[in-house]
């Protein structure tokens, strides 16, 4: 059993490469969330016994997408007796454009930990926003209060660019490392 647990929706094939990332650098389960927004058999006790809680989601018209507020939606059991109260959270999401609204996203997971009564991990990396910077930098999209990450609508999920997988590999590493604080 892995002190990190990400549970996502991927409606195509970019965010779970995204989330595959992520775990890569945090060394965590993964927990998909599947097209009718279940999760599979056990998800709820991987979940309970995670440390950390990893949300994620693509942005679909500026919002996680209608699985994952399933998936929220159904946390409410868990939520109504403090099971997740002090864990710690984090989250990504995935779009198409650069921004598409991926903050609203990031909101709505961080709103959805604090409702858990948790406690948010954020980026803890600056962007790469200089002249020397390409679409291959590490946190190049710019995200602080989470992971964003961008496919151009018409790339398959081995096309999402290396700097953000990159950052996402990075992401995990910062988790794994914010377990260790809390030792």
């Amino acid at each position: 059993m892995t002190d990190i647990a990400i549970v996502y929706h991927s409606g195509y094939g970019h965010t779970q490469r995204v989330a595959q990332a992520v775990a890569e650098g945090a060394d965590a389960a993964l927990i998909a969330i599947d097209a009718d927004g279940n999760v599979p058999e056990g998800a709820w006790d991987t979940l309970a016994a995670a440390k950390l809680i990893v949300f994620g989601s693509p942005t679909y018209m500026g919002a996680p997408s209608w699985q994952f507020k399933k998936f929220a939606d159904a946390s409410s059991k868990v939520w109504f007796v403090q099971g997740w109260k002090n864990k710690l959270f984090a989250g990504f999401t995935n779009s198409a454009t650069m921004n598409g609204d991926k903050f609203a996203t990031i909101a709505y997971f961080w709103q959805l930990a604090m409702q858990h009564s948790g406690l948010w991990v954020g980026m803890g990396m600056m962007p790469s926003n200089k002249k020397e910077s390409t679409r291959d930098s590490l946190n190049y999209v710019g995200g602080f209060g989470g992971l964003m990450t961008t496919s151009p609508s018409d790339a398959s999920p081995a096309e999402i660019p290396a700097g953000d997988l990159q950052t996402a590999r990075a992401f995990g590493e910062r988790l794994q490392g914010a377990l260790k604080l809390l030792a």
